[in-house]
């Protein structure tokens, strides 16, 4: 988190298109496909999604977003007319609080402060990714972004946590996956 917060907002920017860029080059995103994506907390300096979502929702791109509502991450779908506020975390989020019922999604793009080399990650601790990835259909490539490739292995890993498939970087895409595409 302290490296990250060191960014200038130019830095964010460039390296978050650099991430966008290979995520694209990577995954060939097409439309009809369902991704779920985070938006981000911008005094954390989180990868500007953004891009993406832009991207998603002019290619026909079907786009869901996380918005806790009692405690649990719902997923609700926008369009680019849908409504946002700010939440107490500095998150936009959909003023709705409809969540779709999409359990089966293509990609699911999720927020990491760090990654290691075997795709375990490390959040904000709160547990909501981990609980919503059990409750997927299907096998959704999970995919992390962060500004920053893995060096060291995380060690304290909890018996509910699940990890990534992929990683993406500014500089590249790593894969984490195990099983069958």
């Amino acid at each position: 988190m302290q490296k990250r917060k060191t960014l200038s907002s130019d830095e964010v920017f460039l390296l978050s298109e650099a991430i966008f860029k290979n995520f694209v080059n990577f995954f060939k995103p097409f439309p009809g496909q369902k991704v779920h994506i985070f938006l981000p907390i911008a005094k954390f300096n989180e990868i500007n999604t953004q891009i993406f979502v832009e991207y998603f929702l002019n290619n026909g791109i079907r786009v869901f977003v996380p918005k806790v509502v009692d405690q649990k991450l719902i997923s609700i779908e926008i369009c680019k007319d849908s409504l946002f506020e700010t939440s107490s975390w500095g998150i936009s989020e959909p003023v709705s609080n409809q969540d779709s019922g999409i359990k089966e999604f293509d990609l699911v793009i999720t927020p990491v402060l760090y990654c290691d080399g075997l795709g375990n990650r490390v959040g904000y601790g709160k547990g909501f990714y981990d609980s919503f990835f059990q409750e997927l259909y299907g096998k959704p490539k999970k995919i992390g972004v962060n500004y920053f490739n893995p060096n060291e292995i995380i060690d304290d890993i909890w018996e509910n946590d699940i990890p990534l498939d992929y990683l993406v970087t500014p500089t590249e895409v790593l894969s984490f996956f195990t099983g069958e595409e």
